[in-house]
């Protein structure tokens, strides 16, 4: 709700450079400009995993996506009032070990910004897979 009571509502918008640094970052575990709005106060919610504080993020990125090659495109990207960014995206991965064994996973990523000059950002909460829908219906 903004401040004279109404809902507010997300508006697609050009995916901004900074969240495809983010993105590129988690791909390639280069992290320094492209988790730059991280902080030590960010925190992470990643399905069920609470991860607090840009060195323990990407300590997170790295245990799961090192064994990994790993691409993540940004399909579409919103923004929403009081620092909400919305963006939805398709990772294609591998394990290293089994390169042809290529799958893709939907993800959700949503931002909370603290600031956004410099971006900062207070929270993320991220949601990918299931890999195999079959697998759970």
């Amino acid at each position: 709700m903004n401040d004279t009571g109404h809902a507010t509502t997300a508006h697609a918008t050009p995916v901004p450079a900074w969240v495809l640094k983010f993105m590129d970052a988690i791909d390639t575990l280069e992290f320094d400009e492209g988790f730059a709005p991280l902080t030590e106060d960010t925190d992470m919610f990643f399905g069920t995993a609470h991860v607090h504080g840009v060195e323990a993020i990407k300590a997170f990125f790295v245990k799961i996506d090192e064994p990994l090659i790993i691409a993540h495109e940004v399909l579409e990207f919103w923004t929403a009032g009081d620092g909400v960014r919305l963006l939805r995206g398709e990772a294609t991965m591998a394990r290293k070990t089994d390169p042809d064994h290529v799958v893709r996973a939907p993800f959700m990523h949503i931002f909370y910004l603290d600031d956004e000059e410099p971006v900062r950002i207070r929270e993320l909460r991220i949601t990918a897979g299931p890999l195999q829908t079959d697998a759970v219906m």
